[in-house]
């Protein structure tokens, strides 16, 4: 099985500081659908996780990340392509918890659910904590420019053999050309 494994904001969507907690504030990234739909067709399974920490923090609720996840399902569908599956940290990040990036916990589970080693699985973040969590549990962490990823790369530390790419688009193109 050939898995990807997607962090949602900055990655798929535009982010925001404010965090995303309405549907009508989830907007993609130009062709990031595209992209979605492209892997799809080469026979990826497409998995999202994603930190959700504005669910601990009171900010929006359960149905309302829901909401958001349904209207993310349609839009990749209208697209040509599926998400198999998404995992999300619903904590705080003063909670502590092993699921909340850069710990590897929601990434075990990936690999539980699906029951599949993450060695080598294409991982794309925008985030140092993306970059982590994937290093840290086998995965081939890659970063993105969109949402944080200029940052992130300006301010170093990424795990080494993290690869660069201007979005998801062109990481998702750089896999399909067999570069993986």
């Amino acid at each position: 099985m050939k898995l990807i494994i997607l962090d949602r904001d900055g990655v798929i969507n535009f982010d925001s500081p404010q965090y995303i907690k309405s549907p009508s504030e989830w907007k993609p990234i130009p062709g990031s659908l595209e992209a979605i739909a492209k892997l799809c067709q080469a026979g990826y399974r497409v998995v999202v996780s994603t930190n959700q920490s504005g669910v601990g923090r009171g900010l929006f609720e359960m149905d309302t990340l829901n909401t958001i996840h349904e209207k993310m399902h349609k839009a990749v569908a209208a697209a040509g392509g599926r998400i198999d599956a998404i995992f999300f940290c619903p904590h705080a990040a003063d909670d502590n918890c092993a699921c909340r990036k850069p710990k590897p916990g929601m990434y075990q589970r990936i690999s539980e659910c699906f029951n599949i080693s993450l060695e080598g699985v294409p991982a794309i973040g925008d985030a140092l904590r993306d970059l982590q969590a994937a290093h840290d549990s086998g995965c081939r962490p890659m970063l993105v420019l969109t949402g944080k990823g200029e940052k992130t790369q300006e301010e170093g530390g990424m795990p080494e053999g993290t690869l660069v790419f201007k979005d998801l688009a062109a990481a998702s193109e750089w896999l399909l050309e067999g570069q993986a």
